[in-house]
């Protein structure tokens, strides 16, 4: 098999690596941390790179591009522990182009490519944790359509989002469902969180919806799926930045004389934390290109790759923070942000403890070492 990428996708990945490097540094970064975690200046220069309708068709504004152009734009981003959440455009793009009607497709799809509407993933609730087939929030038909009753947690920029996805039961099945942030009876509370981006309690109360598939639960799935596929993309990045700023303290700072580097000890935990970063690497694309196989091999799929990169991402981060020292955790020094960052990705859309039961729950009667 061929992992070399194409022209385009270097191309794709050295313009998102050259506005990282020059638009986004660091000092930049702590300002938007400050201001409260997202800032529509950087969202609005995302757009005009195009990567807002990555995974919009063509025919609706957007590029048109697949999970392996995504994991190519979400590792770069990483690498500049990048606030604006691509990847809810990403979630968005793909599963109004697959599961709503022409006429949601059309009002919404060319907003999300060029960046003038931003829509998020709203699905966890407090009694769910992870599990997708939990759902307390409820729909009823109206005139003109339905309404939602419910309260999501942790809406990625729920309180400065144009509008949400959402499901809600009708009667005992789960249905997906489209919510404007300005639409009557809806509700955000906005705050910071751990790795310095924002997300929001997001309360419904009779809010109008607009119904995308009454399948929700297909639709929820694949929508995580693709979430998994970013975080895990997202993490490669991160750590490969990790990686590339500890190499750099043990090679400058010194101790008995010399530079830490030259100790045999703190080589080998080096090469482990190496070891993690790239078997995360070939975890992740292992993960995007399943995710266009059917539902059930995806699953168990992003399964797999996000219980690896759940493992990588802990090694790496902690292994960082022990050959720094306490530098490596103080708000001033950069590495601390990274080690946030692999912190919280590897609990965003299912820790590792829970993928691990997804895993176990998906084997076939044929796996073991005895089948």
């Amino acid at each position: 098999m061929d992992f070399d990428f194409s022209d385009d996708q270097v191309q794709l990945g050295d313009a998102v690596r050259k506005w990282v490097d020059k638009g986004y540094t660091f000092e930049r970064r702590r300002a938007i941390e400050k201001t409260g975690g997202f800032d529509r200046a950087a969202w609005n220069e995302l757009a005009e790179l195009g990567l807002c309708g990555l995974y919009v068709p063509d025919a609706e504004g957007g590029l048109g591009m697949g999970p392996v152009e995504g994991m190519v734009v979400m590792e770069e981003l990483g690498r500049g522990i990048v606030l604006e959440p691509l990847a809810q455009s990403l979630i968005a793009g793909a599963v109004l182009a697959g599961y709503a009607d022409s006429a949601v497709k059309a009002a919404w799809l060319p907003r999300i490519a060029s960046g003038e509407a931003l829509v998020v993933l709203a699905y966890q609730e407090r009694a769910a944790r992870y599990r997708l087939d939990v759902c307390e929030a409820k729909a009823t038909q109206a005139p003109g359509g339905y309404v939602v009753n419910a309260h999501k947690s942790i809406v990625p920029v729920g309180d400065q989002a144009d509008a949400f996805l959402v499901p809600a039961k009708i009667n005992s099945q789960i249905a997906l469902f489209l919510v404007e942030r300005n639409s009557a009876g809806v509700t955000t509370r906005g705050y910071g969180t751990q790795d310095g981006g924002r997300a929001a309690e997001v309360h419904l109360k009779n809010a109008p919806a607009t119904l995308i598939t009454a399948d929700g639960l297909t639709a929820l799935e694949h929508a995580v799926d693709i979430g998994i596929a970013a975080v895990c993309a997202e993490a490669v990045g991160v750590m490969d930045k990790t990686m590339a700023l500890t190499a750099e303290y043990m090679n400058t700072r010194k101790q008995f004389g010399v530079a830490i580097s030259s100790f045999q000890a703190l080589r080998h935990r080096a090469a482990d934390m190496k070891m993690q970063l790239e078997l995360a690497r070939s975890m992740s694309y292992y993960a995007s290109l399943k995710l266009n196989a059917p539902a059930p091999e995806r699953r168990a799929a992003l399964a797999r790759a996000k219980y690896q990169l759940g493992n990588s991402m802990r090694f790496v981060a902690q292994q960082s923070v022990q050959l720094h020292g306490g530098i490596g955790v103080t708000n001033e020094y950069i590495g601390s942000h990274y080690f946030k960052k692999l912190t919280q990705l590897e609990l965003s859309f299912g820790d590792t403890l829970h993928q691990l039961g997804e895993v176990s729950a998906r084997m076939q009667d044929t796996a073991g070492v005895f089948a």
